[in-house]
């Protein structure tokens, strides 16, 4: 434990250097936390746009979908801060400096999920928390023990989710010859499928985002749980429970993408 606790310090001190050296350029962070915003907003108000053109969209209401782009956002957001920038690792592929992290102590994950920390993805978060906390008002919802614990589960699985896409396109990219663009469809092509009902979904995406990348379990299906709308066409209504067996999958897919593609990795000369 004494070893484990040394090696949580380190980290803390890394991701605490880091924040403290965007910080100290203020005039460039606040510009980048009014951009990150910005970006958020626009996403927002694209939702916002199709839902008061008509009264409801794959059976969803404006103020029924604001819990599920809430959720999904928030739970993005967050994954997005601790591993978004695993996305930049075909750069450190290329450019030779994946191979520092094998010649340090630490696993090469947690250097990699440590190597940056973008404070500007915080105010994009604002977004989804606004949208969720006026969803949890406008919506009627019967409170209780059962209703508090689903949203709760629904964030954090959707957080793990989102990670866990993360670190599966990061995996891919040791077998990929410039195929971010590949990956950043699905793991941001998820982000925007999870804002959104699954019925409106083709039968090619709820199989890829229900199953395989299972963001349909980060938002839409707690929230057809909590609020008791019907999901998906022949699916139970309480699939949104199911949502630490999707994060479960996730992870495990995560982890033998990066074992797979961490072994297949013979360094910048080979």
């Amino acid at each position: 434990m004494a070893e484990v606790r040394a090696q949580l310090r380190a980290y803390r001190a890394v991701l605490a250097s880091r924040a403290r050296s965007q910080a100290s350029y203020r005039a460039s962070f606040r510009m980048d936390l009014v951009g990150a915003l910005a970006i958020g907003v626009i996403e927002f108000t694209e939702v916002w746009v199709l839902y008061t053109a008509t009264d409801q969209i794959g059976g969803f209401t404006l103020t029924q979908v604001l819990l599920v782009f809430g959720l999904a956002d928030v739970a993005f957001c967050l994954a997005d801060l601790v591993a978004g920038h695993c996305d930049r690792l075909p750069v450190y592929v290329r450019a030779g400096t994946l191979d520092v992290f094998f010649l340090r102590p630490q696993p090469v994950l947690a250097q990699l999920v440590t190597s940056d920390l973008s404070l500007r993805r915080l105010a994009r978060s604002l977004v989804g928390v606004a949208a969720l906390t006026v969803g949890l008002v406008l919506n009627d919802i019967e409170w209780g023990v059962g209703a508090v614990g689903l949203l709760v589960l629904s964030l954090v699985c959707g957080f793990v989710i989102f990670t866990a896409q993360f670190v599966t396109a990061a995996g891919l990219q040791f077998f990929l010859i410039n195929g971010a663009e590949m990956t950043n469809a699905f793991v941001y092509g998820g982000r925007y499928a999870a804002t959104q009902p699954a019925t409106v979904w083709p039968r090619a995406l709820l199989v890829v985002f229900g199953t395989v990348f299972p963001v349909a379990f980060a938002a839409f299906l707690p929230v057809s749980t909590l609020l008791g709308v019907p999901g998906v066409s022949g699916l139970p209504t309480w699939l949104g429970w199911c949502a630490p067996v999707a994060a479960l999958w996730a992870v495990v897919v995560a982890g033998l993408c990066w074992r797979r593609g961490l072994r297949h990795y013979r360094g910048a000369g080979g």
